[in-house]
C-alpha cells in the first residue's frame, strides 16, 4: 500500500468520523416542561419537544423555553387611591408561557416585561379604586388587576394564572380615622338593634293589654297570678289583694 493510499484512507475515515459526530450533534433533548423554538438560517421553524428532536447542524439554532408557572413577588408600590389616600401595596404574580414562539420573538426580556407590566397595572388599579374598596372588596380589585395585566401579557405569549394584592400599608392617621369610623358604625348598629328590641317589646305589651281587656276577668286572673309569684319568691312579704271594684269606686268618687 502506497503512502497516497494510506493518506486517502485516513482522510476518508476522518470524514466519516466528522460526519457521524456532526450527525449526533444535531440531536437535542427537551424535558416535559421545555419547548425549543427553532431557527433555520434565521427563519422561524416549528417548535420542538418535549423529548428528543434533531436539528440540521450548523444551519439550525434552538432556543429553549420553560413553560412552567413562575412566581414573582412584586416590589412595594407607592401610589394614591381614587379618593386621594397615599398607600403602599405589594402583590404576588403567577404566570407561564403558553406560546413559546411569541415568548421568544415578540419581546426581548419576557420576565422583566411581565414584571414591569404588573407594576404598572398595580398602580393603575389602585388609582381606580377608593380605599374602602381596597379594604373591603379585595377580590374585585384583584380581578381588575388581572384584567389589565392579561391584556398586556397576551401579546407576549404569556398567560397570567393569578395575581393577588398581598399587603397594604396606609398612613397611621388614616388608620386611626378608620378605627373611629368602625367604632361609630358598631355603636350605631347596637343602638339600632336595641331600639328595634324595645319597639318589638312595646308592640307585644300593647297586644297583650288588648287581649286581656277583651276578656272579662282576665285582668283579675293576671293580678292573682302576680300575687302568687310574689308570694313564692318573697315568703316574708305580706300581700293584700284588693278587689278591682274598689279601684273603680275610688276613681268614681274622686271624679265626683
Amino acid at each position: 500500500m502506497s503512502w497516497a493510499d494510506v493518506t486517502a484512507f485516513f482522510l476518508f475515515a476522518g470524514l466519516v468520523v466528522a460526519a457521524v459526530v456532526t450527525f449526533f450533534k444535531g440531536f437535542g433533548l427537551n424535558q416535559e416542561y421545555q419547548r425549543a423554538v427553532v431557527y433555520r438560517l434565521g427563519r422561524l421553524q416549528a417548535p420542538k419537544g418535549p423529548g428528543i428532536y434533531w436539528l440540521i447542524p450548523y444551519l439550525d439554532r434552538a432556543v429553549k423555553v420553560d413553560i412552567r408557572t413562575v412566581t414573582v413577588s412584586l416590589p412595594t408600590q407607592e401610589t394614591v387611591t381614587k379618593d386621594g389616600v397615599a398607600v403602599k401595596v405589594n402583590a404576588v404574580l403567577w404566570h407561564k408561557v403558553v406560546d413559546p414562539t411569541l415568548a421568544v420573538n415578540a419581546v426581548v426580556d419576557r420576565d422583566n416585561a411581565v414584571l414591569l407590566a404588573a407594576e404598572t397595572a398595580l398602580r393603575d388599579t389602585i388609582g381606580q379604586h377608593e380605599l374602602d374598596d381596597l379594604l373591603k372588596d379585595r377580590m374585585k380589585v384583584n380581578a381588575k388587576l388581572m384584567e389589565l395585566l392579561e391584556r398586556a401579557a397576551r401579546k407576549w405569549g404569556v398567560d397570567i394564572d393569578a395575581v393577588e394584592i398581598r399587603d397594604m400599608d396606609i398612613p397611621e392617621q388614616m388608620q386611626r380615622a378608620l378605627a373611629r369610623e368602625a367604632e361609630a358604625s358598631r355603636e350605631a348598629k347596637a343602638r339600632l338593634i336595641k331600639a328595634q328590641g324595645e319597639q318589638a317589646a312595646a308592640e307585644t305589651l300593647v297586644s297583650a293589654a288588648r287581649a286581656i281587656g277583651a276578656v272579662p276577668g282576665a285582668l283579675e286572673l293576671r293580678r292573682l297570678q302576680t300575687i302568687a309569684e310574689v308570694g313564692a319568691e318573697h315568703n316574708s312579704t305580706i300581700v293584700i289583694a284588693m278587689p278591682m271594684e274598689f279601684g273603680a269606686l275610688a276613681g268614681a268618687l274622686g271624679g265626683g
